[in-house]
């Protein structure tokens, strides 16, 4: 193994865990609120519940293990230790592909589908749909370090994945991508054009309608969307665009303010009918919380919004090198085909799928991997 990659295996210590049950046991919390639901925010008792089980019923050693069943590392690049996940398929000839999460996810995403994608004859598929799985964690989120100057935002970090995959030796690799994970996806097939062979995205950040058209009906459900987005969901983003550092001295001291900060988001954008229980199960929930709270993360997870929003911040380039999209009913804004065709030149795959919403690879697995197949199946 080149000494650049240093094998990481998560090792929460046990006064850490002992100081998360003592906050959890201690939450001052605030009275319900005089409306029913979530109209305000995380219900109280629903919250609690979660809180209760987090700090009694949680068994963290159990879970640690199920994460640390893959193979993990860190190397440095631009400077900034990165953890990632890297598993090689036992199938000689599978495609590399990089799989890349967003806000308020993790690669704890990604656990159900590393099997299938990797070792598909073992889950019922072809050994032609074999991929090598790197999962890197974002800059600032879980186990990667913390950026110590500004500039770390989806361009830095898309060059960043290009050299990782290199250092890996793979000349030739995919790329996939939900939330922000798809603008760093769409981010590394401009900028690497050379050697990415396609990507595949869920989410189309910055696609526009033109100014006067008569909208159609995908586009007119978009419209709807981002609208509902602007009014009642994107307080989150203004914050952590603008003042992520003030927000994270609440979220870092706080488990149960950390917990509803995120799982609101899950409530908000996955297919679970009003609770995320119905669509993700509640430890896994918590996996994904534990990677934020472990390592302190909830400012420097932040600051991915402060690098990319706001005048002059950011201007995505074309992306040349074949698409495919997925499409999933409960998505925040739903991907619009003829919008993306104006930033993304080559698409050659679209699929709508039966149910899913934002966190894709986390809340539907097998549509997931059975979509990837389908698509990477046009590049090998």
């Amino acid at each position: 193994m080149p000494d650049h990659l240093r094998p990481f295996r998560i090792d929460v210590a046990q006064p850490v865990l002992d100081d998360l049950r003592a906050r959890l046991r201690q939450t001052r919390w605030p009275e319900a609120a005089p409306v029913d639901g979530w109209q305000q925010g995380v219900p109280l008792a629903w919250l609690q519940a979660i809180c209760q089980h987090w700090a009694e019923g949680y068994d963290w050693p159990q879970r640690q293990a199920l994460l640390n069943r893959h193979p993990q590392f860190l190397t440095t690049l631009d400077g900034l230790d990165i953890h990632f996940i890297h598993v090689r398929s036992p199938h000689a000839d599978a495609m590399p592909l990089l799989l890349t999460h967003g806000w308020p996810g993790s690669v704890v995403e990604f656990q159900q589908v590393i099997g299938p994608l990797t070792d598909p004859t073992a889950h019922g598929g072809s050994a032609a749909d074999a991929f090598h799985l790197v999962l890197p964690s974002l800059p600032g989120f879980g186990f990667s370090a913390k950026p110590q100057t500004t500039g770390w935002g989806v361009d830095r970090i898309a060059a960043a994945w290009a050299q990782l995959m290199a250092r890996l030796g793979y000349a030739r690799y995919a790329a996939q991508g939900g939330d922000w994970g798809s603008a760093v996806t769409s981010a590394l097939g401009a900028l690497d054009a050379a050697h990415c062979l396609g990507i595949h995205v869920t989410l189309a950040m910055g696609a526009q309608p033109t100014v006067g058209e008569v909208p159609a009906a995908d586009e007119l459900l978009a419209l709807q969307r981002a609208k509902y987005y602007r009014d009642w969901d994107a307080g989150y983003s203004t914050q952590q665009a603008t003042r992520p550092q003030t927000l994270g001295y609440a979220l870092t001291d706080s488990p149960a303010g950390q917990a509803a900060w995120i799982l609101e988001k899950f409530w908000a954008w996955t297919d679970c009918s009003g609770d995320p229980l119905n669509a993700l199960q509640q430890d896994a929930l918590l996996d994904n919380l534990m990677l934020y709270w472990v390592t302190a993360s909830a400012a420097s997870s932040a600051r991915l919004y402060w690098e990319s929003f706001g005048a002059g911040k950011r201007k995505a380039q074309p992306v040349t090198v074949p698409t495919g999209v997925a499409v999933y009913p409960k998505e925040i804004v739903p991907p619009v085909r003829r919008w993306m065709a104006a930033t993304h030149t080559d698409i050659r795959h679209w699929a709508v799928l039966p149910r899913g919403g934002h966190f894709a690879a986390f809340e539907q697995p097998q549509l997931f991997v059975d979509d990837l197949r389908v698509y990477f199946r046009l590049l090998r």
